[in-house]
């Protein structure tokens, strides 16, 4: 079987994937184990200690690498584990360029833990490309992209972006947590690095917390494994299977979300008491065009600010949500709601939320795979 050669569709199924060698089992089996009996010191069968290798944890890594048309997977504890293992390659006196909408623990991460290292992070609005030209120089080593982006559904042009990076020979990173490789391929549009918090749509229940990354690059594939292997932050076997078992239905899953996203939307900006949504699927989307070459959808994630907005409606709106869950998080079957201000993006200061447009009214949808009308009737129903 070339794999090169599938589908997605099956991709998410076949990709990286093999019958178990010991007794053919379909599924990855879960190596629940934490060492590995050697033959002699130094012999092994390819394992010597879970830190640095499980197989569980290696069909997912293949299988992640698989679906984004990558080479070289590594799966970590958490989303944010993968960023913070992509900031060690970087030293004291590098500069990122990020954009400025972004995910409240991206930005906790980049601004609370690593500029007091030294990294210097520059938050720019990409959806002006342009806008990286100004402040890219000597002492960037990385451009760090999100696009959609959280919570604002800004589009950013993965390939322009590209063109600027390898014209400075700067790393390209982009967050495809949104999209998933159902609907976007970073490294297709010249991406060196996707990341995935594969807590959200691949593993897709909200059973479990993964990070991944996906590279092509053989040297920088290596530093990566290494400073997997140095720091520790990798998941574990059961993580993994569970992740496995998400990214099978991830097309069936998308299609849907995709659908009932596309339903919401539509709906939201038709009502009386709503005054903006964000959307990339409209065409009055600033970066619609973009969306349309980049993405094969537009994807569940939606942002709305009631009219009237404050604080205190839009705490009240989620608080009478019955089908949709108040809670952290995205990308499940089931349909969350999240108040960005005080919840995703509480650790950003005030005045830097709002330059982005995260105002306190904000209400950030994750539209999950339920009948649409029972969403919809929801919402009327919260918004009345």
């Amino acid at each position: 079987m070339n794999e090169k050669k599938l589908r997605f569709n099956s991709k998410a199924i076949h990709g990286g994937q093999h019958p178990d060698k010991a007794y053919g089992a379909v599924m990855p089996p879960i190596y629940q184990t934490s060492t590995y009996a050697q033959t002699s010191p130094g012999e092994h069968k390819g394992y010597e200690y879970s830190r640095s290798g499980n197989p569980t944890r290696t069909a997912l890594e293949n299988a992640v690498a698989s679906i984004e048309n990558g080479t070289y997977g590594m799966a970590f504890a958490s989303g944010l584990a993968a960023i913070d293992a992509l900031l060690k390659l970087l030293e004291p006196g590098d500069e990122v360029i990020s954009t400025g909408d972004l995910y409240g623990g991206s930005y906790r991460l980049f601004k609370k833990m690593y500029e007091k290292y030294g990294i210097v992070f520059r938050f720019v609005d990409m959806g002006n490309v342009e806008n990286i030209a100004e402040v890219i120089n000597g002492k960037t080593k990385m451009i760090w992209v999100e696009t959609p982006t959280n919570p604002m559904m800004n589009i950013i042009d993965i390939e322009a972006v590209a063109r600027i990076s390898k014209k400075h020979h700067v790393l390209l990173a982009v967050d495809n947590t949104f999209a998933t490789p159902y609907l976007q391929q970073p490294l297709e549009l010249g991406a060196d690095i996707v990341m995935h918090s594969a807590t959200k749509y691949l593993g897709g229940h909200s059973d479990v917390v993964v990070g991944a990354l996906v590279v092509n690059d053989k040297d920088l594939a290596d530093q990566l494994y290494f400073i997997q292997k140095a720091s520790g932050a990798i998941c574990g076997p059961m993580d993994a299977f569970l992740t496995l078992r998400g990214i099978k239905t991830l097309h069936v899953r998308m299609q849907r979300h995709c659908e009932n996203g596309a339903a919401i939307a539509e709906y939201l900006a038709k009502h009386p008491k709503v005054e903006k949504v964000y959307w990339p699927g409209f065409e009055s989307h600033p970066n619609h065009e973009v969306a349309k070459k980049q993405m094969s959808g537009f994807g569940g994630m939606i942002s709305f600010v009631p009219k009237g907005g404050s604080y205190k409606n839009a705490v009240k709106i989620v608080e009478q949500l019955k089908i949709f869950t108040l809670a952290e998080s995205l990308g499940g079957v089931e349909s969350l709601a999240g108040h960005p201000a005080s919840m995703s993006h509480a650790g950003i200061p005030k005045e830097e939320r709002e330059k982005s447009g995260i105002v306190d009214a904000l209400i950030r949808l994750s539209v999950g795979i339920e009948d649409a009308e029972d969403l919809i009737a929801d919402l009327e129903q919260a918004l009345n």
